[in-house]
C-alpha cells in the first residue's frame, strides 16, 4: 500500500461519489436510509458501489437511525445513516440522542440546502449545529467538495475515540453536486486509552485491603476477549460482578460470579450488596441515574464506597462521582491490563462472587401473576428455549423488566437495549441484528405502545428477509406511566389507555406469521411455531400476548401500587 502522501490523484468525481467512495475506504458495508432529494448524488453513487455497500431502505427516519445505532452497538464500528433535510433530520434525532447517551459510534448524514440559499430559511432549512449541538460529539457542515474525505475520516475517528458517540454531518446540495479531484483518506484507526502500570498496581493494593469489593461493568466497546478477561479477573479475586442498567451483555449471566442487573427493579439483596461494598470497581460505565437508582445506592458526589472509576473519557472522571482512583482507559485496554494482576494475599472466608450468584439464581424462579397468562413464565420459557447466542432487543416500558429479570444473557451481541429509555427501538434494532448475523436467533420484546412507534419497519424485515420473532405485550395502557400515576395519584386514571389493532393480522399483512396467546400453556407451542416460521421463511413472526393489565411488572401489580399509595397518603407520608 502506498503512503498517503504518494497516492496518485483521483479522477474528477462529484461530491456524492467522493463521499460514498470514502465510506468504502472506511470499511462501511451497510447504510440505513430514507431517500431524499437533498442528497441525490449520494444515492446515485451507491449504484456503482453495490458490491461494497448495501443500502437498507427504511420506512421512517427514526427506524433508520435506530438500525444504524444498533449496528454500532453490535460491531463497534460507526453505524451509518442518511436522511433528508428538515423533517428527515428531526425524525432521526431520537436515534442521535440514543447514540449519545448509550455511547454508541454512529454517523448521521443529513441533506442541507445549498450555500447559495443558506440563512434564508429556505425550504426545510435547519441549522444542524444548533439542533444537534448537545446530543452529538461533533456536528459540522461540509461546505467544500474537496474537503469531503477529510471530514469523513475525522467523523469515523471522533465517533469511535474516547467515549464513543454520534457525529452529524450536514451535506449542502452544492457540495454534493460539485466536482473535485481529491485523494481518499485511508481507513481510520481507533486510538486506545490504556491504564498506567501505576494505576494497575494501586488497584491491586486496594483489592488487597478491601473486604467487600464489587465489580460493576457497563458502557460500550466490549469484545468477547475483553469479557473473558474480566471473567478471569473476577475469578482470581472472587469478585461479585454486576452489569449496569441495560448493559446485560457485558458479562456472561451464567458465570458463577454474576450478581445481577444493577438499576431500577433490582432485588433488595443486590442493592444491599452494593451499598455495603467497601470497594466499587466501575469499568466502562458512567453510573447514571438508572444504574444508581437516582444516585442513591452510589451517592454523588462522594460515594460511601471507595470508588475505582475506569472510563475512556477523562472529562467523565470526577464529573458526578469523586473517585479514589480515576483510570482513563477503554474497556478493552483495561481488561488486557488486569490479565496479569493477581491477589496480593489469599482470600479469607467464602467466595463472595459465588454467594452473589446463588442469590441471583434465587430470584430466577417465575413469580406469580394475575390472570391466565403469566408473563414471568413466558420470559422463562424464552430463556430456556433459545440458543445461547440469541439476541434479545427491547425498547422502553415495564414489559422490558421481564426479559431483563429472567433471561441469562451470554455475552457480547446478545442484548440490544437503549439505556436512554427510548420507545420504538426494539423492532429496528432486531432487524439490524438479523441483517448483521442472519443465522442468529433474534427476539424483539415490545410493549403495545412501544411497538406501534415503529411497526412500519416490519416492511424492512419483509423486504430484506429478516426472520425475527416479535413478542408484543398487549395490555392496552401506557403501563410505565400508569404505574407512576397510581403511585402519585392513586385511582385518578386518565389519558393512559388506548384501543389496539389486531397485531397478529398486521404481521400477516407484512407476509409474516401472527398468533394471539392469552394462556400460559399456549405460549410454548406458539413460540416454537414462530421460531420455525421465521427460520424457514426468513420473514417476521409475531406473537401477541393478551394479559391482565394489573400485572405491571415481575411480582408487582397496579392494585398493590395503588393500595400502598392510598395507605401512605392516609398516614400523611410521602415518597417524594
Amino acid at each position: 500500500m502506498q503512503p498517503f502522501s504518494e497516492q496518485p490523484s483521483q479522477s474528477v468525481r462529484n461530491g456524492g461519489q467522493i463521499l460514498i467512495d470514502q465510506l468504502v475506504t472506511q470499511g462501511t458495508k451497510r447504510v440505513f436510509l430514507v431517500p431524499g432529494e437533498s442528497y441525490l448524488p449520494c444515492i446515485d453513487a451507491l449504484y456503482d458501489r453495490q458490491d461494497k455497500i448495501k443500502p437498507i431502505v427504511c420506512r421512517q427516519e427514526s427506524g433508520a437511525g435506530y438500525m444504524a445505532e444498533a449496528y454500532g452497538k453490535l460491531t463497534g464500528e460507526p453505524g451509518v445513516c442518511f436522511v433528508t433535510r428538515g423533517p428527515g433530520a428531526t425524525n432521526a434525532s431520537i436515534a442521535v440522542h440514543t447514540a449519545y447517551q448509550d455511547s454508541t459510534p454512529m454517523i448521521l448524514f443529513v441533506g442541507q440546502v445549498g450555500n447559495d440559499f443558506y440563512e434564508r430559511e429556505a425550504f426545510q432549512e435547519i441549522d444542524y449545529r444548533r439542533m444537534f449541538g448537545q446530543m452529538a460529539k461533533w456536528v459540522a457542515q461540509i461546505d467544500r467538495t474537496d474537503r469531503i474525505p477529510e471530514f469523513i475520516a475525522r467523523a469515523f475517528s471522533v465517533a469511535t475515540s474516547g467515549r464513543p458517540g454520534p457525529v452529524v454531518l450536514a451535506l449542502p446540495e452544492d457540495t454534493l453536486w460539485g466536482k473535485a479531484a481529491v485523494r481518499d483518506v485511508p481507513r481510520y484507526r481507533r486510538g486506545d486509552a490504556a491504564p498506567t502500570q501505576a494505576a494497575i498496581e494501586e488497584l491491586g493494593e486496594l483489592l488487597a485491603s478491601a473486604e467487600r469489593p464489587f465489580l460493576l461493568l457497563g458502557g460500550s466497546g466490549w469484545t468477547p476477549n475483553a469479557a473473558r478477561s474480566m471473567e478471569a479477573f473476577s475469578e482470581r479475586f472472587a469478585l461479585p460482578v454486576g452489569v449496569a442498567w441495560r448493559r446485560l451483555e457485558c458479562f456472561d449471566n451464567t458465570h458463577p460470579n454474576y450478581a445481577g442487573h444493577v438499576g431500577w427493579g433490582m432485588p433488595d439483596s443486590l442493592r444491599r450488596r452494593i451499598q455495603k461494598s467497601d470497594l466499587l470497581i466501575a469499568v466502562g460505565t458512567r453510573m447514571g441515574e438508572a444504574t444508581t437508582e437516582g444516585y442513591s445506592i452510589i451517592e454523588s458526589p462522594l460515594p460511601k464506597q471507595k470508588l475505582v472509576h475506569v472510563y475512556p473519557d477523562a472529562n467523565e472522571l470526577g464529573k458526578v462521582f469523586y473517585p479514589a482512583l480515576p483510570v482513563v482507559a477503554d474497556v478493552r485496554s483495561f481488561a488486557t491490563a488486569v490479565d496479569g494482576l493477581v491477589p496480593l494475599r489469599p482470600h479469607k472466608g467464602g467466595n463472595a462472587g459465588h454467594e452473589a450468584h446463588r442469590a441471583y439464581l434465587g430470584e430466577q424462579e417465575p413469580k406469580a401473576a394475575p390472570g391466565s397468562l403469566n408473563l414471568n413464565e413466558v420470559a422463562c420459557y424464552v430463556r430456556d428455549n433459545v440458543p445461547d447466542d440469541a439476541c434479545l432487543t427491547v425498547g422502553a416500558g415495564n414489559y422490558a423488566l421481564y426479559p431483563h429479570t429472567y433471561h441469562r444473557f451470554k455475552g457480547v451481541g446478545t442484548s440490544l437495549a437503549p439505556t436512554v429509555g427510548s420507545m420504538g427501538y426494539g423492532l429496528p434494532a432486531a432487524i439490524s441484528a438479523k441483517l448483521e448475523n442472519p443465522k442468529r436467533t433474534v427476539i424483539c420484546f415490545a410493549g403495545d405502545g412501544c411497538f406501534q412507534m415503529n411497526l412500519q419497519e416490519l416492511g424492512v424485515a419483509m423486504q430484506y428477509r429478516a426472520g425475527i420473532v416479535v413478542i408484543v405485550f398487549n395490555n392496552g395502557i401506557w403501563g410505565t406511566i400508569r404505574a407512576h400515576q397510581e403511585r402519585e395519584f392513586p385511582g385518578r386514571t386518565i389519558a393512559l389507555g388506548f384501543e389496539n389493532p389486531e397485531f397478529a393480522d398486521l404481521a400477516r399483512a407484512y407476509r409474516g406469521h401472527g398468533e394471539v396467546v392469552d394462556r400460559t400453556e399456549d405460549f410454548g407451542p406458539a413460540f416454537k411455531r414462530a421460531l420455525e416460521f421465521a427460520d424457514t421463511n426468513q420473514l417476521p413472526a409475531l406473537i401477541e400476548l393478551r394479559y391482565d393489565p394489573d400485572g405491571i411488572a415481575p411480582g408487582l401489580t397496579l392494585s398493590q401500587i395503588r393500595a400502598e399509595a392510598v395507605a401512605r397518603q392516609s398516614s400523611g407520608t410521602t415518597i417524594r
